[in-house]
């Protein structure tokens, strides 16, 4: 899913650094990820996926920024059944396939109908949560390198009782941290065209994760 190749958004860096915390989270940019924690921790501004890019040129309802909702959204039983329902859902509903095989190209972000690869099943399960009243800076697509050192895409849920991971590759919702993958970048929830790096060492990404691994819609 990930390829070489990336766009800026055009957005000023003094703008990025106020949305994404204060210049204390870049003091300690070499400090290890608290990986015990139920929430995960942003390290600053960095280049969002060059497929989310054109997403949104192509469906710009889906990037709108909302309301600013600082506050985590609180996870009710029942919203904790939606996010379980429809992760199996969506995972069932959708066959893996990658964006050659749909296509014929290399890297296209899209809501699938029937096919689709990893960033398209966690782009549909955002949208599906947003029409039953989720908001978007709680569904947040995350860029992450797999078990297998691959570029993987997924959805995080950020709520009261911390950051969920919704995951074509399992049914079950889990918490960020008892996934083992590496954590590279993901939406900012202040702004949903903005993204933020989840890697300590470096805000920057590496091209090769600018887009989606072209086989890691396979389970």
């Amino acid at each position: 899913m990930l390829p070489a190749s990336r766009l800026l958004l055009g957005v000023a860096s003094g703008v990025l650094l106020a949305m994404v915390g204060s210049a204390d989270s870049y003091a300690h940019r070499q400090a290890p990820e608290p990986r015990q924690s139920a929430f995960m921790r942003v390290y600053g501004p960095t280049l969002p996926p060059f497929g989310f890019v054109s997403f949104c040129d192509r469906h710009p309802a889906e990037c709108t920024q909302g309301p600013f909702e600082d506050a985590r959204f609180e996870l009710t039983d029942e919203r904790r059944e939606q996010l379980d329902h429809v992760n199996r859902s969506i995972n069932r509903l959708i066959e893996p396939a990658t964006d050659q095989e749909i296509y014929g190209i290399a890297e296209y972000w899209t809501i699938p109908m029937t096919r689709g690869d990893c960033e398209d099943y966690a782009l549909l399960k955002r949208q599906v949560l947003m029409q039953r009243g989720w908001p978007a800076s709680a569904l947040l697509i995350t860029v992450v390198r797999d078990e297998k050192n691959d570029g993987h895409a997924i959805l995080t849920a950020r709520t009261s009782k911390g950051d969920f991971i919704l995951d074509n590759k399992f049914d079950d919702v889990r918490p960020w941290h008892a996934v083992v993958y590496t954590y590279v970048m993901r939406q900012s929830y202040i702004n949903p065209k903005v993204w933020v790096s989840l890697d300590s060492r470096d805000s920057r990404t590496p091209d090769h994760l600018a887009g989606v691994r072209k086989d890691a819609a396979r389970r």
